[in-house]
């Protein structure tokens, strides 16, 4: 089975059983086990900007097919009828059988035409394949964001749950020295400051762990975020932050980087569609020249050739001598455009040789600390050891075990941030450098360099079996029953606010032709008093 398709279903299942369970089994049904591949896999699968950009390279597909094919034939119908009240228009149209002058015609043709020189289509073709083969790359670039994005979010849920786990033996121990403290102030050995100190203290590491806590729930958030499960999914995670050793240099990087960053060669394809707007600016320049052949009757009634019977070929060029200067104004224009694409291609380069070097310092600045707080950590728990005694002893103070608790939990949070850091940033020295996800993007130039198709391009390019390039026909038939869902409910919603309105209006009516009959009743009311009065 495909591991992409694999990974789709599951999160279908994953998706139907959690709105398949009852209220009751909520904490059963919202519990997902996960590890790292299966998270990116599925962040692959269903993140809402990968499928904007598998729309970009659908819509720039489209815009390359339209400028091909208006260099093929192009077949016209035209069909006119006209009546005429004098014999000037009548003698337009004698009838071929009888000789006599008809004041009816009915025209009909067909005309076939193809272009044979544009050059303002040639550089159209030449610009849309450009703008392709950047939507292509643009599409790698975003996943390998997305990967990025996945695999850092993971990485901090394994952070925060070490961090829980640092400030939940803080917490035992503030704990166990608040026992001891409490034992000996009830003998009397020490003051009740001793017990206060001791309880504000515990009180601090108890909020840190809260703290903690609610951060772990909103890593856990995020990440279903972004592979696309219920933000209230319960994730269950086995694997701990690790120290891979890795083999890399900064030269090696960053000349990966610059051949290999999807994000370069889109600034490449940029200044290759600029080149050619200079040539689509150009055509001004040029003549256009194509062939047509048409067919045309004309007749009494419809379709019918009684009055004439037609047909023509040749050729026709058109070329515009003089513009006072528009042509030579746009190919300033586009000379500009090219300018600064060719600039952003360059401050792309650099940008990208500053996020090699600064992802790599960073690793190595994180693989440093590893180990420099792997021996604080040790130094830092045999210190608090040393201070528990000396405080049971009654040779030592309770701000000895105090600082030295502080101490351990600074060592220990240290050494968990420090491999949290390595692991993200070995990901983004992976990002930074444009590790491959679907496309091969030094493959991708190099084969669209040497002429080929966009199929062979992408098939010399593909690091996976099945590469997701385009949008499925399922996600386009999504896209057209929602559209139409939601035509459908404005529909209706229009259509109740005017039974809505016309309700309104026929209680309104209602109500002053009420108030206006109660107003004759009152009138006549007094009328009759008035007159009873008289009498």
């Amino acid at each position: 089975m495909n591991k992409q398709h694999f990974y789709k279903k599951l999160t279908a299942l994953v998706l139907g059983g959690l709105m398949s369970f009852s209220a009751g089994s909520v904490s059963a049904a919202n519990t997902v086990q996960l590890n790292l591949e299966d998270a990116v896999q599925m962040a692959l699968e269903n993140n809402r900007s990968i499928k904007s950009a598998l729309a970009d390279v659908d819509a720039a597909k489209w815009n390359l097919s339209k400028y091909r094919r208006q260099t093929g034939v192009t077949l016209a119908l035209s069909s006119s009828a006209n009546r005429g009240n004098d014999m000037g228009f009548a003698r337009q149209y004698q009838n071929k059988v009888s000789s006599a002058y008809d004041n009816r015609n009915f025209s009909n043709s067909a005309t076939a035409s193809i272009p044979l020189y544009n050059f303002s289509l040639r550089s159209g073709i030449e610009a849309a394949g450009y703008g392709l083969n950047s939507a292509d790359v643009t599409l790698e670039n975003t996943k390998q964001a997305v990967r990025y994005q996945a695999t850092s979010a993971y990485y901090n849920i394994l952070n925060y749950k070490n961090l829980i786990k640092v400030q939940e033996d803080t917490v035992r121990a503030y704990q166990e020295h608040l026992d001891n403290v409490n034992a000996q102030y009830r003998v009397g050995t020490v003051a009740k400051s001793d017990v206060l100190s001791s309880q504000v203290n515990l009180a601090n590491a108890q909020q840190a762990l809260t703290n903690a806590q609610n951060n772990y729930d909103i890593a856990v958030a995020t990440l279903n975020n972004v592979v696309g499960l219920p933000t209230d999914t319960v994730l269950e995670i086995g694997e701990e932050l690790k120290h891979p050793a890795y083999n890399l240099n900064l030269e090696d990087c960053t000349t990966y980087a610059l051949n290999n960053r999807a994000d370069g060669a889109a600034a490449y394809y940029a200044v290759k569609q600029a080149e050619a707007g200079i040539n689509t600016a150009k055509a001004g320049w040029y003549p256009t020249v194509s062939a047509s052949a048409t067919k045309s009757i004309n007749g009494k009634k419809e379709f019918t050739a009684d009055h004439s019977n037609s047909w023509y070929f040749g050729a026709a060029a058109n070329w515009n001598i003089f513009d006072n200067g528009v042509t030579a104004a746009s190919v300033h224009n586009a000379e500009a455009a090219l300018v600064k694409a060719q600039e952003n291609l360059k401050a792309k380069d650099e940008t990208i040789q500053l996020d090699v070097r600064t992802a790599l310092l960073n690793l190595q600045a994180a693989e440093k600390n590893i180990g420099t707080m792997e021996t604080a950590v040790k130094q830092a728990e045999e210190d608090l050891k040393i201070a528990n005694v000396r405080y049971s002893a009654g040779v030592g103070t309770n701000l000895d075990v105090m600082d030295a608790t502080e101490k351990m939990t600074a060592a220990r949070t240290n050494y968990n941030t420090a491999l949290y850091n390595y692991n993200v940033n070995k990901a983004a020295l992976d990002k930074a450098m444009g590790i491959p996800v679907d496309i091969d993007v030094a493959k991708y130039k190099a084969s669209q360099m040497e002429g080929n198709r966009l199929k062979k391009v992408r098939d010399d390019a593909k690091v996976v079996e099945n590469p997701v390039l385009e949008l499925s026909a399922e996600t386009k038939k999504v896209s057209k029953d929602e559209a139409k869902a939601m035509r459908q409910a404005e529909r209706e919603l229009r259509k109740a606010k005017k039974v809505q309105k016309a309700a309104e209006k026929k209680e309104t009516k209602t109500a002053d032709s009420e108030k206006t009959v109660k107003s004759e009743t009152v009138s006549s009311t007094e009328s009759v008093a008035k007159e009873m009065a008289n009498n």
